[in-house]
Parts: C-alpha cells; structure tokens; sequence
C-alpha cells in the first residue's frame, strides 16, 4: 500500500519519539513477526519495506507491500488480537516499534495522530471491499467449501464443521473478510447452517455442487 500523494505520514514526526520507542534496524529477509503471535506492538517504517503474507493451503498469500510512514501491526494495539499475517522485511528496513502504552500516549498528546490512523484505516476498509467486489463468487465459495468437505465429520442430520472463521480464512487462503462474506453466500443458500457454533452441513452433495459451478 503506496503513500497517497499529499497526504502526510501517519508518524510524520516520530523521529522525534524515537527515545519513547525502540528503533529496530533489519536486514532483508528478516521477519519482524509470525502471524498467530500475541500483537502488543504497531511498526512505523522508517526505510524499506515490509511484506504481510498470510499462510494459505500451499503458499504464503501476499496482503500487503508497505514503504516509508505506514504502519502495521496495529491490530495487536488497537484490539488486543493475535497477528493476522506474518510480516516480513523485503529490504533492509529501519522500524519503529510503538507499544500500546506509547501509541495511545502519542494520541492524546497529538489527536491528529489518531485521526490520520482513523483515516488510514478507513482507507484499507475501503481497499478491501474493492477487492471483494472484484472477486467472483466462486472464487470465494470453491475455497471456503473444499474446505468444509474435507474438515466434515458425520452427524445425525447430515454432516458437522468445527472449525473457527480465522482457520477456515487460513485454510482456504483467504482473507478474514473473503471467508465471512463466503460462509454468509452458503448461509443465505442454506447449503450451512450455524447451530451452537458448530457449521451444520445438511446435505453434502448440494454443497459439493458449488464445486461443479461453471467458471
């Protein structure tokens, strides 16, 4: 995700914060984090670049390419989750690592700080249902119902998942977003049903059919 034109860094001064945040200098190739780690810590890129690559079924899948004043990692921060994606660096890279603590001091002492983070997010929001508008259903559902097949273990009324919406997104290689508006698509047909936060496959042929649908 490139800087937009005229548009200031989020931590345009944060050369100035550097005593109230650990500079962290890496070599290309380093990974600043694995995804599923706990996320106490956001990341400002000073120089080069960094990768987000989620894990799918055969390969890494590409989230995002970050340069000079983005920021990642800030889920961790802002919501206490674990990391969505492992980050990387693809050249030598100078960050600032922000932990919770510093960021939301550096927000009340500069609210247009928080404000650009607002913005910044809202921007990718923005940038992801782009994307999913983009994608054709079956590049969704094929992914998402392979699989619920293969993960499906026998029931009484047909056949039973498991499984929790982050492993599936990982599993199919899909985003978080990509997986939930798939899983909504077989809701609405009725090819699942959620009981007890258990996915309730009623009938495994119908739901293999998606499989069959034309490209």
């Amino acid at each position: 995700m490139a800087e937009t034109a005229g548009t200031p860094p989020v931590f345009e001064d944060t050369d100035l914060r550097v005593r109230r945040a650990f500079e962290r200098l890496l070599p290309a190739g380093e990974v600043v984090y694995e995804e599923g780690e706990r996320g106490e810590s956001l990341f400002v890129i000073q120089s080069g670049q960094v990768e987000l690559l989620r894990s799918g079924p055969e390969t890494a899948r590409l989230v995002a390419r970050l340069g000079p004043g983005e920021f990642f990692g800030e889920l961790g921060v802002l919501l206490g989750r674990p990391r969505s994606a492992r980050a990387v660096a693809v050249t030598d890279a100078r960050l600032l690592e922000v932990d919770a603590a510093t960021f939301e001091a550096m927000c009340v002492e500069r609210p247009e700080i928080a404000i650009r983070v607002i913005q910044r997010l809202a921007a990718r929001a923005i940038d992801l249902e782009q994307r999913l508008a983009a994608l054709g259903v079956d590049d969704l559902l094929r992914p998402v119902v392979r699989v619920l097949l293969r993960r499906a273990e026998p029931a009484d009324d047909g056949a039973c998942v498991r499984l929790r919406l982050r492993d599936l997104a990982t599993e199919a290689g899909l985003t978080l977003g990509e997986a939930h508006r798939a899983l909504g698509l077989l809701l609405d047909r009725r090819l699942v049903r959620l009981q007890d936060e258990v996915l309730r496959i009623p009938d495994r042929e119908a739901l293999s059919a998606c499989l069959d649908a034309p490209d």
